[in-house]
């Protein structure tokens, strides 16, 4: 897969200086800028993914928005959906309890605009500076033979009814799944007075 630029999502000076000033100056600070690129060996087309930034108690999101959606991307040539959605966040926080994590759901859309979810996964955002390039595997419910029978002709599938459940290996253990396709992202990440809480960047 050709690995496309990281889309330009920068904040402007004085609002990231405003965003700072907010913390005192004494929280430690995780700005991720970078961008859900796209999807690959998904068995349908017509693909979008929904996305949203999970993080403890102890963290505060300063700026940008912790969750989204991408357009409808449909391939023609491959297998390959591509979004370039950016992502822009800062979060501010007084403890490394509750790292944030990056849950993602792959959904088709089909001719009449119904929505089906293709996979579910997380990834957890890289917690050393500088830029990455991610590879988030995704499952999906396997369900009965019944529900798969009728998936097959009706459409639609099992899905799950709290999707944040996601990131919960205690939950994932109990279900039946099956692997589904993967999410390719591009992060940068920058940190800043860590050295405060003994943690070495």
């Amino acid at each position: 897969m050709g690995t496309p630029k990281m889309a330009s999502a920068t904040l402007t000076f004085p609002t990231w200086r405003r965003a700072v000033r907010s913390t005192g100056g004494s929280m430690a600070e995780l700005h991720v800028i970078g961008q859900i690129v796209g999807g690959s060996g998904f068995p349908r087309r017509r693909l979008f993914c929904k996305w949203g930034l999970h993080a403890g108690g102890a963290w505060k999101l300063l700026s940008g928005s912790g969750s989204g959606q991408t357009q409808v991307d449909d391939p023609q040539a491959d297998d390959v959906a591509y979004w370039c959605h950016p992502l822009d966040v800062h979060f501010a926080t007084k403890g490394l309890q509750g790292w944030p994590k990056l849950h993602l759901q792959v959904w088709h859309q089909d001719e009449l605009g119904r929505g089906e979810v293709l996979g579910y996964g997380f990834c957890h955002v890289p917690a050393t500076p500088g830029c990455h390039a991610l590879t988030c595997v995704t499952w999906r419910p396997r369900g009965t033979w019944r529900e798969r029978l009728s998936q097959r002709f009706v459409g639609g599938g099992p899905q799950l009814r709290n999707p944040d459940a996601a990131g919960a290996a205690a939950d994932r253990f109990r279900l039946r799944t099956e692997a589904a396709g993967i999410v390719h992202l591009q992060l940068g990440v920058v940190l800043r007075h860590f050295g405060r809480y003994g943690v070495e960047c």
